[in-house]
């Protein structure tokens, strides 16, 4: 690797340590400072963190490289996407931030769900903090498996030590600086991130030419032996279609994602973070689609196509620019791989810290003590997740798939159904979150994901299982949703 491109990497990571040793000076002194920013990030920081985690190293990689593979059908799961992620500012943020502050300030999802449902037994903790540990576990591995492949594609170094890299200054600067740390460099990473996905697709384009394009979509279909701009009809058949807008559907369960609407510091900031987070999202998307589109025509036209389709973005960048620019391009792969892996790691750092070890180990641990064990379990988690990624036939887009299908389908339903609507029970939302995790391993197991994708299946049983159980079982408690509505009342009013 050139000069430049290494300078560049190495002052991006250097810039991600000095947020992460900032925000250890300024926020991790409790659990809610260490865990969730002390409630108090800005509509931006919120709008550019919940985009970055989310989207992760597939966005980057998995989409690009399933677009150049396979062709535009891929692009409704984008389509998908930008609708959840609309439909998710105005159905859950601003109520989950209120419900969630007078659920006695409740900063993990399980802690939520208790408080929401008055749950003595602790059933909805337990079984949502295990949910959140096995699929989390999952999820931060497709993050290691990107590290890995981008370590062996633009670095030279080998699979195990990329995973060894990315994994190691993650872990520094999550632990160092918690929730704010990983919110702070979710920001710069998101910006990041944006310049990319604008400055490949159009330096590829403006170096093929209109005519070049065309010429090359075309040697590009005849060598696949399909239409690559299809978006309908042929192999993207309504099933398929279903299949990938139908990952909107994830984002009302994705903790990851909702913890931010839990710390941003006003409800009133809401609108502003969502506009910005839509737009973002929206740019970034189409990017990412179009490097797939037009590297398909590149590499056909101009030969040396990546032997893995998944390094396509990885690929042009460092053809089409100078060492330097380079390696600002390849620090935006970094930012969307290290953005989700520090936001996962921290989400499941807070279940084992305090939906697992505060509640049924030790009720009278100290702050410093919960803050020291959150530390400790994000390298935990961690290690669980490179030995879980050391695969490196792994598919990104498949791992990513999967761990989002489970969380769509166990909180999704349930965090609409206990903020929507006021005859849901413990028992629905319990029922919902057993049922939705069961439906989709097991149409993971039976090989139906091929046919069509497991979130489906699993929303809508999940939903079913709610609705049901809660119309038919005993009734709710109503005391949080009198204060729920109160506090809208005053918002209004104020």
């Amino acid at each position: 690797m050139q000069t430049g491109t290494l300078l560049a990497l190495a002052i991006y990571f250097i810039a991600m340590l000095g947020i992460g040793f900032y925000a250890w000076r300024k926020s991790t002194a409790d659990t809610e400072g260490y865990l969730l920013g002390g409630r108090d990030l800005g509509p931006a920081v919120t709008a550019l963190s919940a985009g970055a985690s989310d989207m992760s190293g597939w966005l980057m990689l998995g989409l690009p490289g399933a677009i150049f593979a396979t062709g535009l059908g891929q692009a409704w799961i984008g389509i998908g996407l930008i609708i959840g992620a609309y439909l998710n500012y105005r159905l859950v943020a601003p109520r989950l931030r209120t419900y969630t502050e007078l659920a006695r300030d409740a900063i993990t999802v399980p802690d939520f769900l208790e408080e929401r449902f008055h749950d003595e037994s602790r059933s909805l903790r337990l079984i949502s903090a295990l949910v959140i540990i096995i699929f989390f576990a999952l999820y931060t591995s497709a993050g290691m498996v990107s590290g890995g492949k981008f370590a062996v594609s633009a670095l030279g170094l080998s699979y195990t030590d990329g995973i060894l890299l990315m994994g190691g200054v993650v872990v520094v600067y999550t632990v160092m600086g918690g929730f704010l740390a990983v919110s702070l460099t979710d920001f710069a990473q998101g910006c990041i991130m944006f310049a990319a996905l604008v400055m490949v697709p159009l330096a590829a384009y403006l170096t093929l030419g209109g005519e070049g394009l065309a010429g090359g979509l075309a040697a590009a279909e005849a060598a696949r032996g399909l239409s690559l701009t299809q978006m309908v009809g042929g192999a993207v058949t309504p099933i398929a279609i279903v299949s990938a807008a139908a990952w909107g559907l994830g984002y009302f369960g994705q903790p990851h994602i909702i913890v931010r609407f839990m710390a941003i510091r006003d409800v009133k900031d809401m609108p502003t973070a969502r506009r910005i987070n839509i737009g973002w999202m929206a740019i970034s998307l189409v990017g990412a689609i179009l490097t797939g589109l037009i590297g398909a025509a590149w590499f056909a036209a101009r030969g040396g196509a990546p032997a893995d389709a998944e390094t396509v973005f990885l690929v042009l960048a460092q053809i089409l620019f100078h060492p330097f620019i380079a390696g600002f391009v390849l620090a935006a792969v970094l930012a969307a791989i290290m953005s989700t892996i520090s936001s996962q790691l921290l989400v499941t750092s807070s279940s084992l810290t305090e939906d697992i070890y505060k509640t049924f180990f030790k009720r009278s641990a100290s702050e410093r003590e919960l803050v020291a064990i959150g530390r400790g379990a994000v390298v935990l988690v961690a290690v669980i997740a490179g030995l879980l990624a050391l695969d490196p036939e792994s598919s990104i887009l498949s791992l990513v798939g999967n761990a989002w299908a489970g969380f769509g389908a166990a909180f999704g339903p349930a965090i609409l159904f206990s903020l929507r609507w006021k005859r849901t029970t413990r028992e629905g939302v319990l029922a919902g979150m057993i049922v939705g995790t069961t439906v989709v391993v097991g149409w993971i197991i039976l090989g139906w994901s091929a046919w069509l994708y497991e979130i489906v299946p699993g929303f809508i049983a999940s939903s079913l299982a709610i609705w049901l159980v809660s119309l038919f079982g005993g009734p709710p408690s109503h005391a949080i949703d009198i204060e729920f509505d109160a506090a809208v009342a005053a918002s209004k009013g104020a």
